[in-house]
This record gives structure tokens, C-alpha cells and sequence, in this order.
């Protein structure tokens, strides 16, 4: 079933989430550049490092899982 609405421009409401969603992305980045910024002496053994790559790889494919699901059930019907 086609959505009727398609084409249609982004009304106030769409425009204020879209600067509130812009406004966190800002907050965020600033914030990754502190703490970022403020670890610069802190050393992380061999240990630390395989576990934040473990983590960076787990967060990745259970993403990327949940994503594979997401389209899979929207492709075979299930979600109705």
C-alpha cells in the first residue's frame, strides 16, 4: 500500500525534532571531544584493548542483527 502522504514537506513539529535531534548530535560530539581530550595521559594495557574491541565488535553485530531482523520480518509479512 502506497503512503499518500510522500511527498509531503516537513511540518513545525517535524522542523523543532529535527533541531532537537541536531542540538544532541552537537551536545554529543562536544562531549566526545572532551572526555576524549581529557584522557590524553591515561594509558590502556593490552587487556583494555581487546575488550574495547570486543565490545566495538559486539555492539556492531548485535546492530546489525537486530537491523537483519527488522528487515527480514518487514520482508516475509510479520509485521502487520
Amino acid at each position: 500500500m502506497e503512503n499518500p502522504k510522500k511527498n509531503t514537506p516537513l511540518g513545525p513539529a517535524g522542523w523543532i525534532a529535527l533541531a532537537a535531534l541536531v542540538g544532541f548530535l552537537a551536545v554529543t560530539a562536544w562531549y566526545a571531544v572532551y572526555a576524549w581530550s581529557a584522557l590524553a595521559g591515561v594509558a590502556i594495557t593490552p587487556a583494555g584493548w581487546f575488550f574495547l574491541i570486543l565490545g566495538v565488535l559486539f555492539t556492531l553485530a548485535l546492530g546489525g542483527g537486530l537491523m537483519w531482523l527488522v528487515f527480514y520480518s518487514s520482508r516475509h509479512d510479520y509485521d502487520q
